[in-house]
């Protein structure tokens, strides 16, 4: 079963916003791709469209927020925090403000829209800016329980979503913690990392491996930062090897998170599945992310690899 993450943050926005009537959305010309339409159409004097001026919509946030406004703040990953990253680090990430910067259309997944609109620096960004939570929620239901946990946490939030469905990945008794992975498959060979769209990747790959004997831990890492490097390091002592998997670039996101927590506290082989020093071009979301190897296939290779790596 998939279903939409913007669409589910839309939904749970306009939930919020009934219940506390301090939450204020903005957006840059795109709510009806973000979702947050749905928030313009329940309250549309706490909803505030800036326009295509994302940098203006940055400082707007920052004001309401230093007003004791909880706000939301939305346009696509590229943009933001690409095309307003100063914004963000001068008025949001300095003075440690209560802004949720909520972008949709993450990733390569944008497909056709092409190289312009692909967003796979953000997770970089964003974990570059001191004080702030990053979260990459891995469906639907995460996203409804990861953008009420922002909203009930003071502080700046960077929370990315997708352009298409996803599948539903986590049990119906699942429940976010910030900061927090979730073990959806227990394992003693082997530890994929997912976060993201990847994570249903991770647990198909997890599947296959199983009928070869390979007995694969799967973690959902949603929370980017702060991260959970104890669940890490348990599963490098446990497993003895780990494969990350993201939609995003090889250095400055979940890899070069883990491969930090790795390297200083339980070495151990690794491999990492992301999208090499390249941009992509346009295509569908599946071609895509089969050119950019990012599938449960590259994934079950780089595990078979790292097994008899740590067996010789």
């Amino acid at each position: 079963m998939e279903r939409s993450t913007r669409e589910a943050y839309g939904k749970t926005l306009v939930e919020l916003g009934e219940e506390n009537p301090d939450i204020v959305v903005l957006d840059a010309d795109l709510s009806k791709s973000t979702m947050t339409r749905l928030f313009a159409e329940k309250f549309p004097g706490r909803f505030f469209d800036c326009g295509i001026a994302e940098q203006n919509m940055i400082s707007i946030a920052a004001g309401l927020a230093a007003s004791g406004k909880t706000v939301f703040a939305s346009t696509f990953a590229v943009f933001a925090p690409g095309r307003c990253f100063d914004q963000i680090r001068m008025s949001v990430a300095q003075p440690g403000l209560n802004v949720k910067i909520v972008t949709s259309h993450g990733g390569i997944t944008v497909g056709e829209d092409g190289t312009s609109h692909h967003a796979i620096e953000d997770l970089a960004l964003a974990c570059s800016f001191p004080g702030f939570n990053v979260v990459v929620p891995a469906d639907a239901a995460e996203v409804a329980q990861a953008v009420r946990a922002a909203a009930e946490t003071y502080g700046p939030f960077y929370i990315r979503l997708t352009r298409p469905k996803t599948p539903l990945v986590y049990p119906p008794d699942y429940q976010f913690n910030l900061g927090k992975a979730a073990t959806l498959r227990k394992g003693k060979d082997v530890t994929v990392i997912g976060i993201g769209i990847m994570v249903a990747s991770a647990l198909e790959a997890a599947q296959n491996l199983a009928r070869d004997g390979i007995d694969c831990r799967v973690l959902s890492v949603s929370t980017l930062k702060p991260l959970d490097e104890d669940a890490i390091v348990k599963a490098a002592r446990e497993t003895g090897a780990i494969v990350t998997a993201e939609e995003h670039i090889r250095r400055g996101g979940l890899g070069s998170a883990v491969a930090q927590v790795v390297a200083e506290q339980q070495p151990v082989p690794m491999s990492f599945i992301a999208i090499n020093d390249t941009y992509a071009k346009s295509g569908s979301p599946g071609e895509l992310l089969q050119e950019h190897g990012l599938t449960a296939a590259r994934i079950e290779d780089a595990a078979r690899s790292l097994v008899l790596e740590k067996n010789k």
